[in-house]
């Protein structure tokens, strides 16, 4: 299995990739020079990439530029890891089912930015997080796997947050080694593991 990383920050959902999958990272690339994960990815050897999308006239001109770095990687699946730019769907159909991304909530609970927010002014009692496949809605492509968190009755948005992050870290790992290891098929917006 090749994996390319996408961050743009901190970039500790691709530490916990490298861990369970070190030999098959194939590149990593950010769309902000600066980002610790970027950094992180230099400084383990990887071949990491800055796209500073800042730098190009328009979207298509910076996702030309990545699906370039991306063709020259050759992965087999792409996870966005913290990538805070949304994708287009031209983008997305140069790798159906073969993007992945994870969302601190459990979808279709919660889409979009500032979900632990949401969750706790909502006043569930679980969240957690959702590793799933990306399409051309936001947040809304086939679930892969799910991890529960409690929310608890004096959580905040950054403690509910730094619980679900831990279970991210599990999920993304779990997500690829079931992909990887199992047959699998999407039917509708059902991924069905065999």
């Amino acid at each position: 299995m090749r994996l390319a990383i996408l961050l743009s920050g901190r970039g500790s959902n691709f530490e916990a990739i490298h861990r369970a999958f070190a030999d098959q990272i194939v590149c990593v690339i950010s769309n902000r020079p600066d980002a610790r994960g970027l950094a992180c990815a230099r400084e383990l050897g990887l071949p990491a990439h800055a796209i500073d999308d800042r730098k190009f006239p328009a979207r298509e001109a910076h996702e030309e530029e990545v699906l370039r770095v991306l063709a020259g990687a050759k992965p087999d699946f792409i996870c966005l890891a913290g990538y805070m730019r949304l994708l287009s769907p031209a983008f997305v159909a140069a790798y159906p089912h073969r993007i992945l991304n994870i969302h601190p909530s459990l979808l279709p609970a919660f889409p979009g930015v500032d979900a632990q927010a949401q969750a706790v002014a909502y006043g569930v009692k679980v969240s957690g997080c959702t590793v799933h496949f990306v399409d051309e809605n936001l947040d809304a492509g086939p679930i892969v796997v799910q991890r529960v968190v409690e929310v608890r009755d004096d959580d905040s948005s950054e403690t509910l947050a730094a619980r679900i992050l831990e279970q991210e870290h599990i999920a993304y790992v779990e997500a690829l080694l079931k992909l990887s290891t199992q047959t699998w098929r999407i039917e509708g917006r059902r991924v069905i593991f065999e």
